[in-house]
């Protein structure tokens, strides 16, 4: 079997996702074809050799139907001939993406392809490809668990609660988590993966004046009287503070074999080693981070110690503490550029931006493994591990 290797990774700056943000001006697809344009630009690859454009979106409604994945490789100045899909796996669809390109070029499917993503939260706000009054879930989910399911923020707390994770130390993880993007700017450590956009050309988000003192004035995010009534256990710490934003943005990686890049004269950041997915209890729905890790250990014959880089998805700082808990990993190797409470999280391009960010960190530091993992909606979870060139 042919290995798979990331030869180009860009990202947009990742915007506020609100009406005022700094690319709520851009439609979707446009966001999603500017990354496109970038990494042929910047690999030299000529776009007709590409053999599929796989793409993640959640929100799959409004600007963001209709395949939007193929209207941004045409939008982009692609052949026509160049075809494009687009995948829903919530917050992982674009690091699925990437499994699946990588799992193609492997196979022998494809020589040359494209795991991407996009999400314009500013212009296609979360949940709205779910009318009001109607169920997304149906009559055998709600037979499977009666007392219902719950909203994420819910699953935030419920984890904080499980592990016994104090309000400062989810502010505490937060406040790190916007110094070390802040730091990464200052030394001009995403310079390499950001494609400027419009003169947008850094991050919105990120707060390097964060303190555990101002997030200690923040209110809990997701309080509710009837869930406090069923969830005695909940503290309510999580706040917008501790968690990810909403954002636009989006990113992409060319993937290709060692033996086609070598043809084609490219350099490979990186190997794509091992791939899992898993379940989990959909209550806490994002506590599947925690055996996927251990299911993509598994898989590719490797031990925690062997691993020099961590990228785990920031959709609440209570995720990536559990995990860590469980996981006994160093918080030191652990999304050292800062991730997604900081950085932001355009849900459908958010795999595939902690790929872009894993690949250049790897390449910066000399790490030989690499893991990425996310937590996804419904008890899902994505993790695979990139190995150094």
């Amino acid at each position: 079997m042919r290995d798979a290797v990331i030869v180009e990774a860009v990202r947009t700056p990742i915007g506020k996702g609100k009406p005022n943000g700094s690319l709520a001006h851009v439609h979707p697809v446009e966001l999603l074809a500017h990354t496109l344009r970038a990494l042929v630009e910047r690999s030299g690859v000529d776009p007709a050799l590409i053999d599929d454009v796989i793409g993640g979106t959640v929100d799959q409604v409004g600007e963001q139907a209709m395949n939007t994945t193929r209207y941004a490789v045409l939008s982009a100045g692609f052949p026509e001939t160049v075809p494009a899909t687009t995948v829903d796996r919530q917050c992982g669809s674009s690091q699925q993406s990437v499994h699946f390109a990588a799992q193609g070029v492997m196979s022998g499917a494809y020589d040359i392809v494209i795991a991407c993503g996009v999400e314009s939260m500013s212009r296609v706000p979360m949940w709205s490809n779910v009318p009001p009054g109607k169920d997304p879930f149906g009559p055998g989910v709600a037979e499977r668990y009666p007392e219902g399911l719950v909203p994420q923020g819910i699953s935030a707390e419920l984890i904080s609660a499980k592990w016994s994770l104090t309000r400062e130390e989810l502010d505490a993880f937060a406040v790190s988590s916007h110094q070390r993007a802040a730091r990464a700017w200052e030394q001009g450590l995403f310079d390499a993966e950001v494609a400027p956009l419009d003169g947008v050309s850094r991050d919105e988000c990120v707060r390097p004046g964060s303190t555990p003192e101002i997030l200690a004035g923040l209110r809990p995010a997701y309080y509710d009287p009837a869930f406090a009534e069923r969830f005695p256990q909940i503290e309510w710490n999580v706040t917008a503070g501790n968690a990810s934003p909403v954002n636009d943005g989006a990113s992409a990686v060319l993937i290709t074999s060692s033996e086609t890049a070598a043809r084609l004269g490219l350099r490979p950041l990186a190997r794509l080693h091992s791939f899992a997915v898993t379940g989990s209890d959909p209550l806490l729905m994002l506590t599947g981070v925690i055996p996927a890790t251990e299911k993509v250990l598994g898989r590719a014959g490797l031990r925690l110690d062997d691993i020099d880089l961590f990228e785990v998805n920031e959709a609440f700082a209570s995720v990536v503490l559990a995990w860590r808990q469980e996981t006994g990993a160093d918080l030191s190797k652990v999304n050292p550029h800062g991730g997604a409470i900081a950085l932001g999280h355009p849900l459908g391009a958010s795999g595939t931006r902690l790929t872009t960010t894993l690949v250049h960190a790897m390449r910066e530091r000399g790490a030989r493994y690499a893991l990425q993992t996310m937590c996804e909606a419904g008890g899902l979870a994505n993790a695979m591990i990139l190995e150094g060139i």
